[in-house]
């Protein structure tokens, strides 16, 4: 069992509800085992600044309702270099910490690996919104930007039917369609457009013009923000001025970008946040480190962080000459076959989005 004496807690990048939540197990876990907790402000540019607030059952008491993230968060460039790892690193030794817990989404499992290779254990906690990291199931914050995004559709709908309008809507989710496909089902969009899957668009306006023949009055399509056109610009508001032009239905465009990200978080979200954040510790302890917690077929697992990685660009088409040079063939057919089982997921709930779409 390893022997740490403080460890710190951090969020970096983009927010996500349930981070809070994270951040309450991971203080009330460290502290029950009797180990001192600091919680380091604004993500990795805190650490480089040594931005350090001591955390107490007191300082975590109420956060765990509460949407964003109470130790605030950044995107910082500066630590991709060795001198602001350096100051990071620096920042560890003159306050104690033997050990960190990451929560955020890759970049932040790059920075886990950065301090961990530089002799700072630490681990991994998956938070986005998008559930877009490909090695676990779920990622924090998903089900509250989702139920987020379906309030906001059916409030659009109700507007729709009154006036016998279209609107597309164009929704978080980057280069990960899953938040528009399942937002799409429930609320019973006529069809989603999402990057993972060829988009017909000429089907879709055959499907509005015979929707609205049949009586239809309020429809909604909803778009990933992932998808573009071929110059780069927003497919989203290309397609409704396309659907309005071929098909003479009324249609708006909305963007509902960030404000999917904010909000109380879910239950769903709080008490995987929380389950995490008490594994986190507990793999710390056990003297284990650069991993990421994931949830596998609603279990709770870890998986080493550059393996991670390494599967999310295999995923995404990003992998880059000698990535996977360090990896045997099994581990790269394990690679495979997590990317195999997303597609799957993604395939499937794109055909219910079409069969629910009408």
């Amino acid at each position: 069992m390893a022997v740490y004496q403080k460890i710190g807690v951090l969020t970096s990048g983009g927010d996500a509800p349930g981070m809070n939540a994270c951040v309450k197990a991971v203080v009330n876990k460290a502290l029950s085992l009797g180990l001192e907790v600091v919680g380091i402000k604004g993500g990795y540019a805190g650490l480089i600044a040594g931005d350090l607030v001591p955390m107490t059952q007191e300082t975590v008491s109420r956060v765990v309702s509460y949407g964003g993230t109470h130790l605030l968060s950044s995107r910082c460039p500066e630590f991709k270099t060795e001198e602001g790892m350096a100051k990071a690193i620096q920042t560890c030794h003159e306050n104690g910490i033997d050990a960190l817990v990451c929560i955020g989404g890759d970049g932040t499992f790059r920075g886990a690996t950065d301090m961990t290779l530089r002799g700072i254990p630490s681990m991994g906690l998956p938070a986005t919104i998008d559930n877009d990291i490909t090695a676990t199931d779920y990622t924090i914050g998903f089900d509250t930007a989702l139920n987020t995004t379906v309030h906001l559709i059916d409030c659009l709908r109700d507007t729709c039917e009154s006036h016998a309008r279209l609107n597309v809507i164009e929704v978080m989710g980057r280069h990960c369609g899953q938040i528009a496909l399942y937002a799409a089902i429930a609320a019973g969009s006529v069809a989603v457009a999402v990057p993972e899957v060829p988009f017909d668009e000429a089907a879709t306006i055959e499907r509005i013009r015979a929707l609205r023949a049949q009586g239809r009055r309020g429809m909604t399509v909803v778009v990933s923000e992932g998808m573009f056109n071929p110059d780069g610009t927003p497919y989203s508001e290309t397609l409704a001025k396309k659907i309005q032009a071929e098909t003479g239905v009324e249609t708006k465009f909305a963007r509902f970008a960030h404000v999917a990200r904010g909000g109380n978080p879910t239950v769903r979200d709080r008490t995987t946040a929380s389950e995490m954040g008490v594994k986190a510790v507990e793999l710390l302890l056990e003297g284990k480190s650069n991993l990421v917690v994931t949830k596998e077929d609603d279990r709770l697992s870890s998986m080493d962080i550059t393996f991670a990685l390494m599967t999310d660009r295999m995923y995404k088409n990003t992998l880059k000459e000698g990535d996977l040079d360090c990896f045997t063939p099994e581990q790269i057919e394990q690679m495979r076959a997590i990317c195999d089982k997303r597609r799957a997921v993604i395939q499937h709930l794109y055909t219910v989005a079409s069969h629910v779409g009408h």
